[in-house]
């Protein structure tokens, strides 16, 4: 099966569906606890990763209450180096959450900021939405620091409102609205 319904270029990278054959590499990285540290999904098998991929998530972007995902691959070798879910909101997906995850050889070397800005500006674009917002653990500080670096705003600060890794944790809620999108400034 092949998630082909959104493909989006950057100046290194290119985003697009994940097929069968990108599942050892998603699970590659996605099995490693630094990676996994701050996410649900924590594989311990490829099958794992393949249910998550084709039965957690839907098929074509754009369909209300469901998550797409995205490969995020070296536009030169094509190679696999991390992942982004678009979660579409509400009946009208006017709304939309994203979450992202980056290989550990890949991190700080600007490609999830890459990655996050050429989503960020095709969903607002060509998908007309009118919010994009991230959730975050407060203490994953490099990605709160990558969503003030692309004028993301942080809206809320929830308390200890998500059970995760058997210990109440806090949520930080980052956005942006498309009328203050602007692709240039980043």
């Amino acid at each position: 099966m092949n998630l082909n319904g959104m493909n989006i270029s950057t100046e290194r990278l290119i985003l697009k569906g994940i097929t069968p054959s990108d599942v050892k590499s998603m699970f590659k990285y996605r099995s490693n606890p630094q990676i996994y540290e701050f996410q649900y999904l924590k594989p311990q098998t490829v099958q794992d990763v393949e249910n998550y991929i084709y039965a957690k998530t839907c098929k074509v972007p754009n369909i209300p209450n469901t998550w797409y995902p995205l490969g995020i691959f070296i536009k030169e070798s094509d190679e696999l180096v991390g992942d982004m879910g678009i979660h579409f909101i509400g009946p009208d997906s006017l709304q939309v959450e994203i979450g992202y995850t980056l290989s550990l050889e890949y991190q700080g070397k600007g490609y999830a900021t890459e990655a996050v800005i050429g989503v960020i500006d095709h969903l607002f674009n060509n998908f007309n939405k009118h919010r994009i917002l991230a959730s975050v653990d407060p203490r994953n500080t490099r990605s709160i620091a990558l969503l003030e670096r692309i004028g993301m705003r942080k809206e809320a600060h929830f308390k200890e409102s998500v059970w995760f890794n058997e210990e109440w944790t806090d949520d930080i809620v980052y956005a942006i609205l498309e009328e203050e999108w602007n692709i240039e400034k980043y």
